[in-house]
């Protein structure tokens, strides 16, 4: 359990560090993200960018395991 704590946690930090590049690739404003703006009130929801992280991260998994 632990190396897999360190493994995430280590994950984590990665995505962190990368974020301004993945940022500069367009990730955060695709198509799909849902963008509410009202006086007072603003509601970001990345709904593409989180499909596209996923698929990346499910297939990275699978070939990792093989």
């Amino acid at each position: 359990m632990s190396k897999w704590l360190i493994t995430v946690g280590l994950i984590l930090v990665a995505a962190g560090l990368l974020w301004p590049l993945m940022s500069k690739l367009g990730l955060g404003r695709l198509p799909g993200d849902i963008v509410v703006r009202r006086d007072g009130f603003s509601l970001y929801f990345p709904l593409m960018t989180c499909l596209v992280i996923s698929v990346v991260v499910s297939i990275l998994i699978w070939i990792f395991r093989r």
